[in-house]
């Protein structure tokens, strides 16, 4: 697993991802990049879980975003049934945390689109650490890359599957 978090604050929003990437017990790899950037649409992505699944998402998830003229909503929901209903697809263990300047959604393999209360989203094996901190540190007066960052920093000091490598996007 890894841990991803979304972060929105004063009109910025900031996802952050650490860079380990682990097989059971092992690290593998320091410095992987679980987080990903729909240019034209304004769109930041961070995926947890198998790589090659998660990236196979995130190609689904650009053309579902194309396709619906950029409405992220439209193209969660769609990228969702997709994922239920494909066989291949079903497969596929991942979960994804996106976000435009407007939306932040949770998708899951199980056709959940979450769309979470609050400005702060965690997810993968720390992600419910770097929440927690995020939630803390929003009230602060950091910018939402400060926070993304801190909130990976505590989720690196507490899941052995999160490394402090961070990666950082934002629009």
């Amino acid at each position: 697993m890894t841990t991803i978090v979304l972060v929105r604050k004063n009109n910025e929003v900031v996802v952050a991802g650490d860079g380990q990437v682990s097989m059971g017990n092992t690290v593998v790899k320091s410095t992987a990049s679980k987080i990903r950037k729909i240019e034209k649409r304004d769109v930041v992505a961070g995926f947890a879980g198998s790589t090659a699944d998660a990236l196979t998402l995130f190609e689904r998830l650009e053309a579902k975003i194309e396709k619906h003229a950029g409405n992220l909503s439209r193209a969660a929901v769609e990228l969702a049934k997709d994922w239920r209903t494909d066989k291949y697809l079903r497969r596929l263990e991942a979960l994804m945390a996106i976000g435009d300047k407007e939306h932040s959604y949770i998708i899951s393999g199980t056709g959940d689109v979450l769309e979470p209360e609050g400005d702060v989203v965690g997810i993968g094996s720390g992600g419910n650490y770097a929440l927690a901190a995020g939630k803390v540190l929003i009230e602060t007066d950091k910018s939402a890359e400060e926070i993304a960052k801190k909130a990976i920093q505590v989720a690196s000091e507490i899941c052995v599957f999160t490394n402090d490598n961070i990666k950082i996007l934002k629009i």
